[in-house]
């Protein structure tokens, strides 16, 4: 099977720990995503050599049935097949064109036949550069300003959505980063997640100025929190109401909930959608799109400038066909439900028996077990877990083989290429550790 190490044994990761210390005199902390860094859980990161379906591969031999995914893009499990083919031949082409390619279509097609929203997509390298480019377009579609996002919410590291940012921002306590100047963010308004009387409120006061409201249709960044129907309704009533555009942060949940996205699962109409993870099949790529008379408006068919020397790139472009093409026509979604709903019921199974108090949010194959009595509306109930026990909750699945995300403020992720199997070693091993939690 999969772990290497049980009951309290320490796993051995001297090679880890020699590497990181020589990352940190080369890159600011030794890594280059903050949430890799280990902030919410202590102690030094693990290095990682190799993965293969769901199990990653540390620089010390040790195994671990993966929870991460990469945040989420593998979907099929790491180097599935098709993707790898896929990516070889791509890259026996070329490595870069700079220039238009028949895969940018390939990829722009399958986003559009399977996203309902979107008639029109620009590709871009990240996720980050997705949000960025969709709010600009926004603004220069409405000829307004403002922006409302959600607290807790995180849509990348762009300097006027970086306020009360989730993911590494909550984890590491800096939900406003530094450099991020009053200029840049004086236009946007924070909402409250799941308050649909603030969210009123908030277009009441300031609903001529708003040029949109962004928002995570399931929240992965302040852990999984999920979204009343209510919720849902609301921001598309008001955002019509006031002649603002909606847009639809699917980096995390596009092709993961369904594939459709999200938006498919609760019936959403955005007027802007943005894409990331599993759009790539793990490489470095992005995408926003919508509704055709807005994108329109993008240079060069209309004034708002955006641009990448690598938007598009053919290796990016062929993981990404690869995925979107195995999810469509082998959906691995009731399996993924399966094994998911598994793992859902023996946690919370064992952590009751074990008298944790916890609670669990699921949305298909994302999920979270949050250490608290508090269920998770925003991120003021989000943050009222126990991170501290989180942080040994982390170390003692790590021991035992179990790699889940590095803070309580992150979704894990479940892939087609877990077994069953794996979903009951990792019950078992969580029933060991929350022995020693209570």
């Amino acid at each position: 099977m999969s772990s290497t190490a049980s009951g309290n044994a320490r796993m051995n990761r001297e090679k880890s720990q020699q590497i990181f210390a020589k990352a940190k005199q080369l890159m600011p902390g030794g890594v280059n995503s903050p949430a890799r860094a280990f902030g919410g859980v202590g102690g030094d990161p693990i290095v990682f050599d190799r993965a293969e379906g769901a199990y990653l591969y540390d620089v010390d031999g040790n195994k671990y049935i993966d929870y991460i995914g990469s945040w989420g893009p593998m979907i099929l499990g790491h180097r599935h097949p098709r993707v790898v083919d896929a990516v070889k031949r791509a890259a026996d082409r070329a490595f870069s064109f700079g220039a238009p390619s028949v895969g940018e279509n390939i990829l722009a097609q399958l986003i559009i036949d399977l996203v309902p929203s979107i008639e029109m997509v620009r590709l871009v390298n990240s996720g980050t550069e997705a949000t960025m480019s969709a709010i600009r377009v926004a603004r220069g579609f409405t000829g307004r300003a403002g922006i409302v996002k959600f607290a807790g919410n995180y849509h990348g590291h762009v300097d006027s959505l970086l306020v009360a940012a989730g993911s590494a921002a909550a984890t590491l306590g800096v939900p406003n980063s530094p450099g991020v100047t009053p200029g840049t963010t004086q236009d946007t308004h924070i909402g409250r997640y799941n308050d649909v009387p603030h969210l009123e409120q908030l277009f009441a006061q300031h609903g001529s100025e708003i040029a949109a409201v962004i928002f995570e249709p399931v929240v992965g960044n302040m852990g999984c929190v999920i979204p009343s129907p209510e919720f849902l309704r609301s921001l598309r009533e008001i955002t019509r109401k006031h002649g603002a555009l909606l847009i639809c942060d699917e980096v995390m949940t596009g092709f993961r909930v369904s594939i459709g996205g999200a938006q498919q699962l609760y019936g959403i109409e955005p007027d802007l959608t943005t894409l990331g993870k599993i759009v790539g099949g793990g490489m470095p790529i992005g995408a926003y799109g919508g509704r055709a008379d807005v994108m329109k408006h993008v240079l060069p068919a209309g004034k708002v400038f955006q641009a990448g020397t690598l938007s598009g790139n053919p290796i990016a472009t062929a993981a990404g066909i690869a995925t979107l093409e195995q999810l469509r026509e082998t959906p691995p979604y009731e399996y993924l439900e399966k094994i998911s709903a598994q793992l859902e019921a023996g946690l919370a199974r064992e952590a009751t028996q074990a008298n944790i108090p916890h609670v669990i949010t699921r949305v298909g194959s994302m999920l979270t077990l949050f250490f608290s009595s508090v269920r998770p509306q925003d991120w003021e109930t989000a943050s009222q877990s126990n991170t501290a026990r989180y942080a040994s909750y982390f170390w003692g699945l790590a021991d035992r083989g179990i790699y889940m995300p590095c803070s309580q403020y992150e979704a894990l992720f479940i892939s087609a290429a877990h077994t069953p199997e794996d979903i009951e070693a990792t019950i078992r091993s969580a029933a060991e550790v929350f022995k020693t939690l209570a």
